[in-house]
C-alpha cells in the first residue's frame, strides 16, 4: 500500500497534475482450473484487481479536482471464460466490474472505462507463430491485435467525450463474436 500511495505522489510531484491513470499492470499464466493453487489466484487478484483498486484510490483526489479518466486494462478473458485460466479470466472480470464501479463512485468528475483486448501479437517469442495463425484465422478481421491497436483505443478513451463512463471496450477484431 505505501508503494502505491508513494508511487501516486511521485507521478503527481513531478508531472505537477495527473489528468490520466492507466492501470495497465497485468498478469496471466495458464493453469488446469484443478491445478490453481491459493497462492497462484491470490496472486492473480493482487495484480489485476487490487494494484487497479488502491491506485485509482490513491490518484482519486487529483483526478477529481481535473476531472481526468481512468483507463483500465481488462481482457477479453474477462468476458469470455477459457478453461485452462479460470483465475485470470476471474480477476479481469473482476477488474470490469471495479471499472464500472469506480465510474459510479467518482462521478461525475472522472470518467472510468475500460479496455478489453482480444489477441495480441507480443512477437512469435511469446507464443508459438502456429497459435497466432489460429487465433488469426478465428478472429473476424483475420490477425491478431497489436500494441498499437491497445495503445490508440486507451488514446481514445482517455480523449473520448465526457458522456463515455463505465465501458468495457472490447478490442478484439471481433474474436469475441466467435
Amino acid at each position: 500500500m505505501k508503494s502505491i500511495e508513494s508511487c501516486a505522489k511521485e507521478a503527481i510531484g513531478k508531472l505537477g497534475r495527473l489528468d490520466l491513470l492507466v492501470n495497465n499492470a497485468g498478469a496471466y499464466e495458464t493453469v488446469s482450473f484443478e491445478e490453481i493453487t491459493p497462492e497462484q489466484w491470490d496472486a492473480m487478484f493482487d495484480v489485476n484487481v487490487r494494484a487497479a483498486f488502491f491506485m485509482s484510490q490513491a490518484c482519486a483526489k487529483e483526478l477529481r479536482a481535473r476531472k481526468g479518466r481512468i483507463v483500465n486494462i481488462g481482457s477479453l478473458g474477462g468476458i469470455r471464460p477459457w478453461a485452462t485460466h479460470a483465475h485470470y479470466c476471474a480477476s479481469k472480470a473482476a477488474l470490469h466490474m471495479l471499472t464500472q464501479s469506480t465510474a459510479k463512485a467518482l462521478a461525475p468528475e472522472v470518467k472510468v472505462n475500460c479496455i478489453a483486448p482480444g489477441m495480441i501479437d507480443q512477437g512469435e517469442s511469446a507464443r508459438g507463430s502456429e497459435v497466432m495463425e489460429n487465433f488469426a484465422a478465428k478472429t473476424p478481421v483475420q490477425r491478431n491485435g497489436t500494441a498499437a491497436d491497445v495503445a490508440e483505443s486507451v488514446l481514445f478513451l482517455a480523449t473520448c467525450p465526457d458522456f463515455i463512463t463505465g465501458q468495457i471496450l472490447a478490442v478484439d477484431g471481433g474474436l469475441g463474436l466467435a
